[in-house]
């Protein structure tokens, strides 16, 4: 069903609707209105990395971890198999009168929020730091998420608009001041392309204020920028009691029932949370016109038909079965192994089964569910730890002794013990083992969202890089036993693992990898497949010099604009192949006609080892010429590659013009420089990681 026949029948059954019903349609928790047809339907939904909150479902690694494969259509495939489940259990679920939250088609979901400081706690929901990675993974997972048939599939929703990424403890009063360099050249591409590419279908305002006016009321932001410029036609819908903070904490208003005149006027539709129940207060003091109501309900009715609500749909036999399907857990476990990033290693890995006959396994993440899953998460029916992980891929033919050595965060884990009450276990099992597997980091009680149930830090953001002293403390020791280590990072965010990268034989960032992600981490180990993940941020050696956490300027910030010598650059990841680039060819183009058509790039690449393996090609420009460039290089085209072992290959790879546009201070994106240069590489063009791999990447200039 097209936009125009959608919009024509949500007229004309808001048009048969008193003033009442309208009213209670804005509303997220929309209630029946029996004489027109119109069963209840809530409209909030979570589909982050798999279905949320509503029972089972396929349990994809965190969104960060996603964004660390590089990989656009395994975006797009996870994105239809969480679209997929959504339906199977909407169909059950309404054929048994149940649409409770959570149940619903209208997925709020990808975060396409840009993690611009490694303290937020939500960073681990967004795919990263770059603008172009982030827009090219969410118009996939867009794409996956709402389908190409007759009908929506569900209806996607790129949230938070726009220019939000921490503190959580400030967002409901916090005022986000950005100059308009910084927004269109960091903030607003990826949301951009969501739109304008993915065509989503829903947007969602932030809690914060943004240069002075609210999110979810915002005039440059909804009028001019969504509306206006980029044409977005879907509805708008508010963060979760965003609205009630125009009044109790903003103070832009001074009732609830100004906050709804606002919010309506500004094009909010509907309110996730309680304000929207004065909608009628409102009206009845002439606050809001019914036109206004009927605007917003006409939006989100056309959603509603677009989903096929009222109709007939391919999608209406999606069967039960469905759900955690084995071609469902083979995506997630697919996509599990891409996430992995090898950040160090000396030759331990992979380790041989056939050569060690007893491993230990030790850290307050080890045999943790909770670790697996990320925030935002669904029920999985099966869950495997790593320490499960390496106990079912060793079998009986290795002796696996575990300890966890540590709280994740307490300094005891009995409440009536002394501190550090399981190191001297841990020393036994590291000294009984030939080499020890330390699991270590956080999980989504201690980084998170601001209120998150049991929230260790209340705010959810972490108050400096480091791991909690418990850990630090289990680190130390082990180092001190001299046996051979390898570390695994569970955490969505980057962590000061300067102590690590000194001691360590092996670091892998395993992110939050997903509920039965411990079975791939185990594979990895044992070297079943290359690892292949790409940081999709930087890894800081510490806090020196970061602006304040409240600063929005993007200087010192992401490997776009550092100033410094990064611990982990963005864009590096290790692999057991030893994978070369042979030639670098372009299109024989100037810097002018590549700016209006792009270049194409064919590299040969060539496997030197017998390990077949996946790599990520990358591609970094610098525009020369023009003072209004980025710092560094910015990422401009990425692909994911396969090769055999011993085998060859010659990739082609597109670098679009807009590659070769620049940012103005006033928010202009245009041609404004006279050359670039562009590096090919498998990492980006740092000194950091050329060291880090022993590899140059390719460079020239148009």
């Amino acid at each position: 069903m097209n936009r125009e026949e959608a919009k024509k029948r949500a007229t004309e059954l808001v048009d048969k609707m008193t003033v009442e019903e309208i009213a209670s349609q804005l509303r997220f928790d929309a209630p029946a209105i029996d004489r027109l047809g119109i069963p209840e339907y809530n409209w909030w939904n979570e589909g982050l990395h798999g279905v949320a909150r509503a029972g089972v479902a396929t349990m994809f690694p965190q969104a960060i971890g996603m964004g660390a494969t590089f990989d656009e259509e395994l975006l797009k495939e996870v994105g239809d198999v969480i679209s997929t489940e959504a339906r199977a259990k909407y169909n059950f679920q309404s054929a048994d009168g149940d649409r409770d939250i959570y149940k619903g088609i209208t997925i709020w979901s990808p975060n396409v929020n840009l993690f611009r400081d490694p303290r937020w706690g939500r960073g681990h929901e967004t795919y990263g730091e770059d603008p172009y990675l982030i827009s090219r993974l969410g118009v996939n997972f867009i794409e996956g998420l709402q389908g190409d048939g007759e009908y929506l599939k569900t209806a996607a929703c790129a949230k938070h608009f726009a220019v939000h990424s921490g503190p959580e403890a400030l967002r409901h009063h916090f005022d986000a001041k950005a100059s308009m360099k910084d927004m269109w050249e960091t903030y607003l591409p990826q949301f951009e392309a969501c739109v304008i590419e993915g065509k989503v279908e829903s947007v969602m305002g932030a809690y914060n204020r943004t240069n002075g006016e609210v999110c979810c009321a915002h005039s440059y932001l909804m009028d001019d920028v969504l509306r206006g410029k980029w044409g977005f036609e879907g509805h708008f819908v508010s963060d979760c009691w965003a609205v009630r903070d125009f009044h109790e904490n903003h103070k832009v208003t001074a009732s609830p029932e100004e906050s709804v005149k606002l919010a309506l006027e500004k094009g909010c539709d509907v309110n996730c949370g309680c304000t929207y129940q004065k909608i009628m207060d409102a009206y009845q003091e002439g606050l809001i016109d019914e036109s206004l109501l009927k605007r917003a309900a006409v939006r989100l009715f056309t959603t509603r038909f677009l989903l096929g609500m009222f109709d007939k749909t391919e999608y209406d036999s999606i069967p039960f079965e469905k759900i955690e399907c084995k071609e469902h857990l083979q995506v997630a476990s697919k996509a599990t192994k891409e996430s992995l990033v090898l950040l160090k290693n000396n030759g331990i890995l992979p380790l041989n089964k056939n050569k060690i006959k007893k491993i230990g396994v030790i850290g307050p993440n080890a045999n943790s569910r909770v670790s697996l899953i990320g925030n935002y998460h669904g029920t999985s029916s099966r869950y495997i730890t790593v320490l499960e992980g390496i106990q079912d891929y060793v079998g009986d033919d290795v002796r696996v002794f575990f300890s966890e050595g540590s709280h994740l965060f307490l300094n005891k884990t009995e409440p009536l013990a002394k501190d550090f009450d399981r190191l001297s276990e841990a020393r036994a099992v590291a000294s009984n083992s030939d080499v020890v597997v330390l699991c270590v980091g956080l999980d989504e009680t201690l980084e998170g969202e601001e209120g998150d149930t049991g929230n260790a830090y209340s705010s959810g953001d972490k108050k400096d890089l480091k791991l909690p002293p418990s850990q630090i403390k289990l680190l130390e020791t082990l180092i001190e036993t001299k046996v051979p280590l390898i570390v695994c990072v569970m955490a969505g965010s980057a962590m000061d693992l300067c102590l690590a990268d000194e001691h360590a034989d092996a670091i892998i960032q395993t992110w939050y990898p997903g509920a039965r992600g411990g079975k791939e981490v185990a594979e990895l180990l044992f070297g079943e497949y290359s690892p292949s993940g790409k940081l999709p941020l930087t890894f800081y050696k510490d806090l020196d010099g970061m602006p304040d956490f409240e600063d929005y300027s993007m200087k010192g910030r992401t490997y776009r604009y550092l100033e410094k010598e990064p611990l982990y650059p963005f864009g590096y990841g290790l692999s057991y192949a030893d994978i070369s680039l042979e030639d670098v060819t372009k299109e024989d183009k100037s810097f002018d006609a590549a700016s209006k058509e792009g270049i194409e790039i064919c590299v040969k690449v060539k496997n030197n080892s017998g390990f077949a393996a996946d790599e990520v090609l990358q591609v970094y420009v610098h525009v020369n010429g023009t003072a209004d460039e980025v710092l560094n290089t910015k990422l401009s085209a990425f692909k994911r590659i396969s090769l055999e072992g011993n085998g060859e290959k010659t990739f082609k790879i597109t670098v679009p013009a807009y590659a070769f546009t620049t940012v103005d201070k006033d928010g202009v994106r245009s041609v404004t420089g006279n050359g670039a240069d562009i590096y090919v590489g498998f990492s980006g063009p740092d000194a950091r990681s050329e060291a880090l791999t022993g590899k140059k990447v390719f460079s020239f200039k148009i």
